[in-house]
């Protein structure tokens, strides 16, 4: 079983001006998947605030994935792929192209979305837009490969020589 952190990237959702409308069926779709929650957090629109909650749940919850959920696009406010990029050893390119040549086909806006992946240590972080149709769209791309991306990580490469 793939467990997951996830992170709402909200200021509203944050100060509970807005109500966190995606939770329900994000929720559902992991599970049918076989995909555990372990934690659910939200934070502001804020780049150090993110950067550092995805330390924090990388470093001492250890998830296989941390999915953040929202700041992706060209707002102001939209800091998610910056925050992810200052915390990633490695980018992996090919999973946010996956996601916005899917989502293309639906939406023309979806060339605006600027969500990144990127591995730290042994987590993959993936940014999804902030819309539940949006973030269900991108999981439906990333669900098949998943747990095969979790293992490839997930290994320790063995001892020269």
């Amino acid at each position: 079983m793939v467990n997951v952190a996830v992170l709402v990237v909200s200021s509203k959702v944050y100060s509970g001006e807005s109500p966190d409308n995606g939770l329900g069926e994000f929720k559902r779709i992991l599970e049918e998947n076989e995909v555990k929650i372990i934690a659910y957090e939200v934070v502001r629109d804020d780049r150090t605030e993110i950067r550092d909650r995805l330390r924090v749940l990388s470093d001492s919850l250890g998830p296989h994935v941390i999915f953040t959920v929202g700041g992706t696009g060209v707002r102001p406010t939209d800091w998610a792929p910056e925050a992810t990029r200052d915390v990633i050893d490695k980018e992996v390119p090919g999973i946010g192209e996956a996601m916005r040549n899917e989502s293309l086909k639906k939406v023309r806006t979806a060339m605006l979305s600027r969500g990144i992946a990127g591995i730290r240590r042994t987590t993959l972080i993936v940014n999804l837009p902030g819309s539940p149709k949006g973030a269900r769209d991108n999981l439906a791309v990333l669900l098949p490969i998943l747990e095969h991306t979790v293992e490839k990580i997930s290994r320790v490469p063995s001892a020269p020589g």
